[in-house]
């Protein structure tokens, strides 16, 4: 799998005392976010890379189109390309952490959300909250970036970022894999587990009671 590039190493804020309009802005056909207006686009690397400096932090998005990319079978090989981009991002920085990684949807689609935790050149701590996207034809990044000491203002303009995330209809679950075959689900699981041990009780019951029976 190809390197991620995500445009800019560096971090940089702005110092502005209002907050930021945001507005819609089209990836391709499919896909729209919303931006600062004054945001910039760079193609790289079979990438194309959307960044902006925001009130608080950073935004960056990224839609890769890579040859990998495929129709996958089941849910399950989507859970792990999800699982090695997470990974892909954490090599990028020393000594980072993947923290509250989880599943969430985006229009129809399964994604994958984490906030990503390392220590920059510095000695700072900094924060990149991720969302991925995975479909046959690109795979998209979703990135707020921003600095440990400003943890505590960020999450209104993060959600802000995060929900403006808009898929067109036409994206269905079967552009991310196409079975939806999974084997049994953990409550028809819990509920076979759940009998089986109902059973078992029944019958060691029955055998110390014909027991008692027999000894009478």
């Amino acid at each position: 799998m190809k390197k991620i590039v995500l445009g800019a190493a560096l971090l940089f804020f702005t110092t502005a005392g209002f907050a930021q309009e945001l507005e819609p802005v089209k990836i391709d056909s499919l896909v729209t976010v919303s931006l600062p207006a004054d945001y910039s686009k760079t193609d790289t690397l079979n990438q194309q890379v959307f960044s902006a400096n925001s009130d608080y932090g950073y935004m960056v998005v990224v839609k890769a189109t890579d040859e990998t990319n495929k129709p996958l079978a089941k849910e399950k090989d989507l859970n792990k390309v999800m699982n090695n981009y997470v990974d892909n991002f954490k090599e990028q920085y020393k000594g980072a952490s993947a923290q509250n990684v989880r599943d969430t949807t985006v229009g129809k689609l399964k994604a994958r959300a984490f906030t990503l935790e390392y220590q920059a050149d510095d000695s700072s701590i900094q924060f990149k909250n991720f969302v991925l996207l995975y479909t046959t034809t690109a795979s998209y990044f979703f990135e707020y970036a921003y600095p440990s000491m400003r943890a505590g203002v960020v999450n209104n303009e993060l959600k802000t970022f995060l929900s403006s995330i808009k898929l067109s209809p036409e994206l269905q679950r079967n552009d991310q894999y196409l079975s939806n075959e999974a084997g049994m689900t953990p409550v028809v699981k819990t509920g076979l587990i759940a009998g089986g041990s109902l059973l078992i009780v029944a019958l060691v019951i029955v055998f110390i009671n014909k027991r008692k029976n027999a000894l009478a």
